[in-house]
């Protein structure tokens, strides 16, 4: 490989990024762009410099490194870095690079950036990876949902969400503050949602249960859910049947 590495650093601790720092300084095919020590800043500097590799911690303040990588527009490769061994395996399954887990000497660094320059020029399946990592829920069903638009990033508390409509690629989450485009599969949220709390009336509608006022019958074996702002919501067969089984009538 004949062109450097450009890498990022994305870590809250400053002990840890000034180790990734020295660890890095010397490598013939780095070209250290910068450091982060936020998910926010992470975000920015990531879709801006469009790095090859980003060191990234998963337990940060604000958002998680896996929230963070559900906002990215530029994808890069990814080697986590965290002081916590229960998301190594799973961090493996969804194909990052590597995982180093802190403390890590200086010859495991290096091993990692091995892996990434022998994966360089296979990218075929690179947007597949970053959507595998970004779909990850770190922590059983999710309590929020991060969101970018445009330039601002917002934290969507799942109690606040009414419903959430698929688009194609993307899904529309709908708050009583407004709706939010996000691009996830509806898939990833009837997994990652609190089943008790919403359910998958239609393969276009996942509903909070807290926000249904009525299903109403409108035509043989067709039914609507009506929600408190009176929103209508087509109900399928086998969405009848999850609001039977959830609601249990």
């Amino acid at each position: 490989m004949s062109e450097k590495l450009n890498v990022l650093i994305v870590e809250d601790e400053e002990l840890a990024r000034d180790l990734l720092k020295s660890y890095l300084k010397d490598h013939p095919l780095v070209n250290l762009l910068g450091e982060c020590e936020n998910g926010f800043e992470g975000v920015q500097k990531i879709n801006e410099w469009k790095p090859d590799l980003v060191f990234l911690d998963i337990q940060m303040p604000k958002i998680t490194g896996f929230e963070m990588l559900q906002l990215l527009d530029h994808k890069p490769d990814i080697i986590f870095t965290t002081a916590y061994d229960q998301y190594a395996l799973k961090a493996f399954e969804i194909n990052a690079v590597d995982y180093l887990l802190k403390p890590f000497p200086k010859d495991r660094l290096l091993a990692a950036i091995d892996k990434v320059v022998e994966r360089q020029g296979k990218q075929d399946h690179q947007i597949d990876k970053i959507n595998r990592l970004s779909e990850y829920s770190a922590d059983g069903y999710l309590d929020r949902v991060v969101v970018k638009d445009r330039h601002k990033i917002h934290i969507l508390l799942t109690s606040n969400i009414r419903y959430i409509e698929s688009m194609d690629d993307y899904v529309l989450i709908y708050t009583n503050e407004g709706r939010h485009m996000k691009q996830n599969t509806m898939k990833f949220f009837e997994s990652h949602l609190d089943p008790h709390e919403f359910i998958r009336i239609h393969r276009s509608y996942i509903v909070s249960v807290s926000q249904i006022e009525e299903i109403q019958q409108y035509e043989k074996e067709s039914y609507v859910v009506i929600l408190k702002d009176k929103t209508k919501l087509k109900v399928s067969k086998s969405g009848y049947k999850n609001l039977k089984e959830a609601l249990d009538f």
